[in-house]
């Protein structure tokens, strides 16, 4: 299990501990970064996925690596899908001796 409190999504730590700090706007972010601004600001109010191009456009821009960006949203994602989680069967496995 990956942990009891949601994960932090990407978007949201971008928004608060980059974007507003540099007192940037979505349009000048999203310029600096190369995307389009509703492609940035969809990523901000965290209504999509950080995409692995989307990190490393990110970590080139902030001097940080796109697999810390990239794990954020890795844990996003399995906290989610333990959320909605199905019940499994465990596999029988026999030991090899």
């Amino acid at each position: 299990m990956i942990g009891h409190r949601k994960p932090t999504h990407p978007g949201e730590v971008l928004r608060e501990d980059v974007i507003i700090p540099l007192g940037l706007t979505v349009t000048e972010a999203a310029k600096m970064l190369g995307v389009a601004r509703n492609t940035l600001s969809s990523l901000l109010n965290c209504n999509v996925s950080l995409s692995p191009e989307m990190a490393v456009r990110i970590s080139k821009a902030t001097r940080t690596t796109p697999e810390s960006w990239l794990y954020m949203q890795v844990k996003l994602d399995l906290w989610n899908a333990e959320q909605r989680s199905a019940k499994v069967q465990e596999f029988e496995m026999a030991i090899a001796v």
